[in-house]
Order: structure tokens, then sequence, then C-alpha cells
């Protein structure tokens, strides 16, 4: 089965099937981490994010799909979060001067997609 169908097929499961969640979000997070070549961003000076690592996965026809691992420091588990395109930009351009103020404003909007994060 190539990457776009799993990557499918994931979506699908998280999307439809909630009883056991954070089962099928460990599986795509795993799924993406080995499949997606990522772009970290690390926040030493922030009391909330200590790493934010994005993943572009290409699929068939011409479809990307984008993600946000999120590693928070009070826990240092790795979430993660289906995100837009301009996600990863808009961030970057703004982290330095506060990882937390902008991952508010440009990941956690989209927590909903996926439910694989905390509220």
């Amino acid at each position: 089965m190539d990457l776009f169908k799993k990557l499918s097929l994931f979506l699908l499961i998280i999307g439809t099937i909630q009883t056991n969640a954070q089962s099928s979000c460990s599986d795509l997070l795993a799924m993406v981490k080995s499949e997606g070549y990522g772009s970290s961003y690390y926040s030493y000076s922030s009391d909330a994010i200590s790493q934010v690592t994005f993943y572009e996965i290409d699929g068939d026809n011409y479809n990307s799909y984008y993600f946000a691992v999120v590693r928070f420091k009070n826990s240092y588990t790795d979430y993660i979060y289906q995100v837009g395109s301009r996600t990863k930009s808009n961030y970057a351009m703004n982290y330095l001067q506060s990882a937390g103020e902008a991952f508010w404003q440009y990941i956690q909007p989209y927590n909903e997609n996926l439910n694989c994060a905390p509220n």
C-alpha cells in the first residue's frame, strides 16, 4: 500500500472512530515521522514549547498533507496536528519572539482536525 493510501486510511480512521483515538494518534504520529522529512524549530527560552517539527507528505494527484509535531516542555510528549500549508512559514517567522504565542496563533487552531492533542 503506497503512502497516500496509508495516510488516507489513517485520516479516515481517526475521523470516524473515536473509541481508540490515542492508539490511532500514536500510529499516525509514528507513520508521519517515518515517512516524512521534518523541519524542526527549537525553543530554548520558551516556558511551554520545547520543539515543533513540520512535515509535508506528498500523496497522489498532487495532494499534500501538512503536519506539526509539537513537544511541550511540561510533558516532553509529542502531539500531532494536521495543519495548513502556510502554518510552517507563519510559525517560523514568529516563534523566536514567542514560541507559545506562535503556537496558539498558528498551530492550536487546527487542534480539532485530528483530536490528537490537548485542548
